[in-house]
């Protein structure tokens, strides 16, 4: 759509940075040469995806941050196209391993306890037989956050959608390995050791692999 299209090149070009108000309705409609209706619904699907907040008798503005909440049309893109399991696979094998080293590089003290607890609450799970993909899933978004790179968190968090049932099949099937695999990467990345990290991503990538070939 053409409004949308404004603003995002608006955006990129710094035109419009976050917490400016956009131009109102009427100029929109004027400088775009669009009907009131174009504007109303570019709006509304801007608002939707947490791009637009209407602060109400100012006008509306660029969010500062971004929406946790808010609709994610990235996540509905991948899954129309995602028909292909080696596309998933192979997305899964570019993307681990780099924002695993990248925590790796930089991780606080804090990042280490939270992705240490995710062990913990994985390995009590699996002793009492209620793990899900939650569990897994858990130690994937620590890691993650220990990045410190909110660009690199949201496109991960994407990902973690994408893989949340195939990951769901591996918790049914073999989930002393998954946590064996995760174990592993979680040393090496504390012991700032990136061979053994990328080792211990594929083998945890072959250990996934394998699980979905189990019926």
């Amino acid at each position: 759509m053409l409004v949308i299209d404004r603003i995002k090149t608006a955006l990129i070009n710094g035109e419009l940075k976050p917490g400016d108000f956009i131009p109102s309705e009427s100029e929109l409609t004027q400088n775009l040469g669009v009907g009131k209706s174009s504007v109303r619904e570019a709006t509304k699907m801007l608002q939707a995806m947490g791009v637009l907040e209407v602060k109400r008798g100012q006008g509306t503005i660029i969010r500062k941050n971004p929406d946790e909440d808010a609709l994610n049309p990235m996540v509905f893109q991948l899954i129309l196209a995602k028909g292909i399991p080696q596309d998933l696979l192979d997305l899964r094998k570019m993307f681990e391993p780099a924002y695993s080293i990248m925590a790796m590089e930089k991780a606080t003290d804090e990042d280490i306890i939270a992705i240490e607890k995710t062990l913990t609450d994985f390995d009590e799970a699996i002793n009492n037989g209620v793990q899900d993909s939650s569990h897994d899933l858990a130690f994937h978004m620590a890691m993650l956050l220990a990045t410190h790179n909110r660009m690199v968190i949201r496109i991960g968090k994407t990902l973690m959608e994408l893989f949340d049932a195939s990951i769901e099949t591996s918790m049914k099937v073999l989930p002393n390995v998954a946590l064996k695999d995760h174990k592993a990467i979680f040393k090496a990345l504390r012991e700032g050791d990136e061979i053994a990290l990328r080792k211990a991503i594929v083998t945890s990538s072959i250990s996934w692999e394998t699980s979905l070939t189990y019926k």
